[in-house]
């Protein structure tokens, strides 16, 4: 993060800067720990989407589930509390499972969300559909298809042609954090203290928990917080892990092209 972007988030807090620490930020943005003049530290996150993913950590907290507190936000630039040390879930994943559980139960009223989003250059459509197959068809496995290689968008475009039969038309509107790994869950002392980086909207609960599976296995324990899973659950998973693959394949190139085929060789 450049010193101008931690000036401008302590200036929305009516402060200024002592020192910036960077933080890890992924890929597509910059993140910084921002000690101010005032003596308290708080985060910093520039990204296109900042304001947007602002009030997606509000309603993350008000669905009871822990998210940073939203102290400020501005074009291109959201300002949250500090959560403090940053580990990966390990100790926390029962806790873990509870949290997302108490996300899951807070409902919309139809799938999407009211704005659009986006992961860097890769779209994410949120415009609502009547049934839950249609809008994961459309919104998101077809949504790009014309960035993935020939073949690969032709067997997306045929199991689309089937989802009706694949994927329940009317599951419960759960609100999803959209990008749940283990990299984005803050956990200290055994409990989740925050969820962070969320892209989320209201879908079928399994896309959290089929994302959160995709690059490694949540602890048992995780399952044991969350609750028991639904029936067929199996069968769509590979059908909800294609699009965060169709991400990563249009966001990094080639390498991940063998992963979004052999989800597709899963999916049957």
């Amino acid at each position: 993060m450049t010193l101008e972007a931690a000036r401008r988030a302590a200036a929305l807090l009516g402060d200024a800067v002592e020192s910036v620490q960077p933080l890890h930020g992924g890929d597509l943005s910059t993140v910084a720990r921002v000690r101010l003049a005032s003596g308290r530290a708080v985060v910093a996150k520039a990204a296109p989407s900042a304001a947007a993913e602002g009030e997606m950590l509000r309603a993350i907290a008000a669905a009871g589930a822990p998210a940073p507190e939203v102290l400020a936000t501005a074009e291109g630039l959201v300002v949250m509390s500090d959560l403090g040390r940053d580990e990966e879930p390990r100790g926390a994943w029962q806790d873990l499972g509870r949290a997302v559980a108490r996300l899951h139960a807070a409902r919309g009223e139809c799938y999407g969300w009211a704005g659009d989003h986006a992961f860097g250059r890769v779209a994410i459509p949120n415009a609502p559909t009547e049934d839950w197959p249609t809008f994961w068809a459309e919104r998101r496995l077809r949504a790009g298809i014309d960035e993935v290689p020939v073949e690969l968008g032709r067997r997306i475009d045929r199991l689309c042609a089937r989802l009706a039969n694949r994927l329940p038309a009317c599951p419960a509107p759960a609100l999803l954090h959209g990008d749940l790994w283990a990299g984005n869950v803050v956990a200290a002392g055994g409990r989740v203290t925050g969820l962070i980086d969320p892209a989320c909207y209201y879908g079928h609960a399994e896309v959290d928990l089929a994302m959160l599976e995709l690059f490694g296995s949540p602890d048992p324990a995780f399952r044991a917080g969350y609750g028991p899973a639904e029936p067929g659950r199996e069968d769509r998973l590979p059908l909800y892990q294609l699009w965060p693959a169709l991400v990563h394949l249009r966001l990094f190139g080639g390498g991940y092209a063998g992963l979004v085929s052999r989800l597709l060789d899963a999916a049957g």
